[in-house]
């Protein structure tokens, strides 16, 4: 430790640095940035870190996943349910390159994640190195930043501006290379939070005249539609979100990531839309005279067709990403600037307001599709069970308090549809990308960060094979965290499209699966399989009271669909039931 004397602005400043190596300088930024969970696993080129990080073991818990992309995962499924930065660390090469499709659904996902990667030595860069991989340059078009650390001296200036990037604004992954050598080198160590960076501006600043104008819609509309996705649990701003639509009264649906933000059974919620959404808030997307998109980027799998999308509505655009506004759907008014603040500042222009005949056809359509789907999905009088019923029972066991982490497939829509939602980030699932091995390493993140919440992961046989090894890192970290899967023998959404659109070629998509009951005893999680709904009840109660991890399969039927339904390509208002 030593003491160094600077003189700024005529005042003596007395600043203390110690001596350390770049490795430990890594730990030391961590510790600074208040991490205490790190998901990673070791190699040759991250030996150096991994060496300091094992005299830090009371202060930070590293959980050794089974694969890089467990750890990129596992590291999301904590960032989404704490709202803290995830990080994840991997050697260099083929440990980078498996962190990139966490990256990758972090990115399109916005989810505030730090990848630490090592790398060879620097002498060694460009000359194909064992394990030498340019992961700066592949990771570049799937980061918000990344960079690549030479020299000890740049760990803490660099790892400070990669926390700052990736909570602030719309949040987003950073990765971080540093070289072996720089690990070992040893310099004089200090560390200050990034409070900024040059040329950067993560919120935007909210004009006051985009707020009256969109109040000046708003108020005026006959017919609005609000459609809300993450940027309302992002900024922090559910308390504002509602109380903005109770105020003006308006019909309210989301996007699978904006769920939660309001309790499912509020009444102004309305449903999802998207294509597996409700019937109602995509038919009547066509039909209202003002849509209110708060946090959302008009992804192709809420607009279907932008040829036809809400030709005949007035658009209002609640965005934090300039990028956002006008890429997909030409905004009216654009409202920039974080949901939050600009929610707030919207609500004493709002007049008061019911729209009772509007809000009736919403729930006109919502009897048309309960007769054709809801029922049969939720209360089958056919033999096989569906999936709607398990997520019923779930939802009546855990009193809709439980964090629902699903794959991605004919599951996760119907875990999207018939959820029941009362807290906030409770439902965290691969939106954009659509990641099937998503959900196992996220479970157990989600658990992690939040020990005091029921985790129910929900998969099918096909995406939960892409990460079963991770069942490892549940026997060895004694997670508690419960799973669901839903094995109907296929690749379900896949063979949907295959029935529906293909003659019913079903090419590549029937599995032949193992004994996922005799797999989870051998990590020495409870397990059960049920094939009946007289057993069903009593098998999710089991699950539920376990004080451990469990492993609950349930056979469904095995070419049931999901409807909703609006074929690629179509308008949202084509939507088929059937």
């Amino acid at each position: 430790m030593k003491e160094t004397q600077t003189i700024k602005n005529n005042t003596k400043s007395t600043e203390t640095t110690e001596r350390i190596s770049g490795s430990e300088a890594v730990i030391k930024c961590l510790l600074a940035e208040g991490v205490d969970i790190l998901y990673g696993y070791p190699g040759g080129a991250i030996m150096p870190v991994y060496d300091e990080l094992y005299k830090y073991q009371d202060k930070i818990h590293h959980v050794l996943t089974r694969h890089e992309q467990g750890a990129a995962h596992a590291a999301q499924g904590y960032a989404r349910i704490s709202g803290k930065v995830g990080v994840a660390m991997a050697t260099s090469g083929p440990g980078a390159t498996n962190l990139v499709t966490g990256i990758a659904d972090a990115q399109i996902d916005s989810t505030p994640l730090v990848c630490i990667t090592g790398q060879v030595a620097s002498h060694l860069l460009g000359s194909d190195a064992f394990q030498e991989t340019d992961i700066v340059g592949i990771s570049t078009p799937v980061t918000k930043w990344n960079c690549q650390i030479t020299k000890a001296s740049q760990i803490p200036e660099i790892l400070a501006k990669a926390f700052y990037i990736a909570k602030s604004g719309r949040p987003g992954p950073v990765l971080i290379d540093i070289t072996k050598d720089a690990q070992f080198e040893e310099f004089d160590f200090k560390y200050e939070k990034c409070k900024g960076v040059r040329s950067y501006k993560p919120i935007p600043n909210t004009e006051e005249n985009s707020l009256k104008a969109a109040a000046d819609l708003i108020n005026n509309a006959k017919k609005p539609l609000v459609v809300w996705g993450q940027g309302v649990i992002l900024g922090k701003a559910e308390e504002e979100f509602k109380a903005v639509i109770e105020k003006a009264g308006m019909p309210s649906a989301w996007t699978i990531l904006g769920a939660s933000a309001i309790p499912t059974s509020h009444p102004l919620n309305i449903g999802m839309v998207g294509m597996h959404g409700n019937y109602a808030p995509n038919v009547l997307t066509n039909e209202c005279d003002v849509l209110i998109a708060i946090g959302m980027r008009f992804d192709d799998r809420v607009t279907g067709n932008l040829a036809t999308y809400a030709k005949q509505a007035k658009v209002v655009h609640f965005e934090i990403d300039p990028a956002e506004v006008d890429k997909n759907v030409k905004a009216d008014v654009a409202v920039l600037g974080n949901a939050k603040t600009s929610l707030k500042e919207l609500l004493p222009l709002l007049n008061a307001n019911s729209h009772t005949e509007w809000h009736q056809k919403f729930k006109d359509l919502y009897h048309i599709e309960y007769d054709k789907v809801i029922k049969d999905d939720l209360h089958p009088t056919k033999e096989g069970l569906t999936m709607g019923e398990v997520l019923k029972e779930i939802n009546s066991q855990t009193k809709g308090e439980a964090a629902i982490v699903s794959d991605v497939g004919q599951h996760q829509m119907v875990a999207c549809r018939y959820a029941e939602f009362n807290k906030t980030k409770s439902n965290i699932t691969s939106g954009g990308l659509g990641t099937m091995g998503f959900a196992l390493p996220a479970a157990i993140g989600a658990k992690m960060a939040a020990p005091d919440r029921e985790v129910v992961m929900i998969a099918g046989d096909g995406g939960y094979q892409m990460n079963i090894q991770e069942l490892g890192t549940i026997f060895q970290q004694k997670v508690p965290v419960k799973i669901v899967v839903l094995n109907n023998e296929f690749l379900g959404m896949v063979r949907q499209w295959q029935q529906l659109f293909f003659d019913r070629r079903y090419a590549s998509t029937e599995m032949v699966n193992p004994d996922f009951v005799a797999i989870a005893k051998g990590y020495h999680i409870d397990a059960k399989k049920v094939t009946e709904r007289k057993d069903l009840k009593a098998a999710v109660k089991e699950m539920i009271d376990c004080e451990g991890p469990y492993f609950l399969e349930v056979r469904v039927e095995k070419e049931g669909n999901v409807f909703p339904m609006i074929p690629t390509g179509a308008s949202v208002s084509d939507i088929r039931l059937e």
